[in-house]
């Protein structure tokens, strides 16, 4: 990974990556345990604040854009009060929301963690709730979406589809976004929840471990991970096993196994998979190979799952990460 500080503080803000797919508010709800409720053996919660963060499709755009590079988000939302703080807040933080289709006939995807905590305490997540929506598409929104997601592919350096099943990723849109993707001649990875066969074409793919095991069962091997992805037409398959690390399953080349950075004691593991494919892409439309672009992704994966909520990783950090292993590696030959 030579010079990787080098491109990250100067290949990384002239990149340009294009994320398409499931938009979702990440709300977190912060409370006071104040009594227990005389209704039921319930505690009450006092309401404190709630904070509205990118999620899915937008976590991925917001890694990209901390990161210093340039991230526009194509997916759909409701003209709901979260569509609204989530553009918002996109936009706060630098992420271009001018390709976000909004819809009226839509809710935008909301997840609602309930944190909660005893006065000077830290707050613990007690419960999920979800608000996804239930209304297809419309004609005229899907034809859009296709348009904005086309022409945002022929401006980006690298493509990040992400498929969280919630109605905007499916494979009319993913072919449009593949066929304008190979026309560039550009990188297209896939991030799909359980539905990663129906999307075949793309450079590469994120699965995490449930996910492969969905497919190819439990226990799965490297030759069968190869097989995976010839059959989707990959160039490389990159397997994300936590805090077993990563194994890249690239064509022509023998499977590698990368070490998991930093703890194995993950604080939080929500949106993990989201920055590692922000930094696979962004690596690959830097330049590196798969390999080089899969070990910085890697490090950043380690750093967020070390951080408590949906989060995102900063240069300083990654730069800091990369240079400790370095370290390390020294160390360890002079031993």
């Amino acid at each position: 990974m030579a010079n990787i500080t080098e491109t990250i503080k100067t290949v990384f803000p002239a990149t340009r990556v294009a994320i398409i797919g499931d938009i979702v508010a990440d709300q977190y709800l912060n409370g006071t345990i104040s009594r227990v409720s005389r209704e039921a053996p319930v505690f009450i919660l006092r309401h404190d604040q709630t904070t509205t963060l990118p999620g899915a499709a937008a976590n991925a755009a917001a890694n990209v854009a901390s990161l210093g590079a340039k991230a526009c988000i194509v997916g759909v939302i409701g003209s709901d009060a979260n569509g609204k703080l989530l553009l918002e807040r996109m936009t706060e933080i630098g992420v271009d929301v001018a390709s976000v289709v909004t819809d009226s006939e839509v809710a935008t995807t909301t997840k609602v963690r309930i944190l909660a905590g005893q006065q000077h305490a830290a707050r613990q997540q007690v419960i999920r709730v979800d608000y996804e929506n239930g209304a297809p598409l419309g004609e005229t929104t899907r034809a859009k979406l296709i348009e904005n997601a086309v022409v945002a592919v022929r401006s980006a350096d690298a493509v990040i589809f992400s498929d969280y099943n919630y109605g905007a990723a499916d494979t009319t849109v993913f072919e449009a976004v593949r066929q304008a993707a190979a026309e560039r001649g550009i990188p297209l990875l896939v991030d799909s929840r359980f539905r990663l066969q129906v999307f075949s074409g793309a450079s590469s793919a994120t699965p995490n471990q449930d996910e492969v095991e969905h497919i190819l069962g439990p226990g799965f091997s490297d030759d069968a991970c190869d097989r995976l992805r010839e059959e989707l037409g990959l160039e490389s398959l990159l397997v994300t096993n936590g805090n077993k690390g990563m194994t890249l399953i690239e064509s022509g080349r023998e499977p590698r196994h990368i070490d998991a950075v930093g703890s194995d004691q993950a604080v939080d593991v929500t949106g993990a998979g989201d920055t590692v494919i922000a930094v696979f892409a962004l690596g690959l439309a830097a330049g590196l190979g798969y390999f080089d672009a899969a070990r910085l992704a890697n490090h950043a994966g380690g750093i967020v799952v070390m951080k408590k909520g949906t989060a995102a990783v900063a240069p300083d950090e990654l730069i800091a990460s990369i240079n400790s292993e370095t370290t390390s590696d020294l160390l360890s030959s002079n031993a």
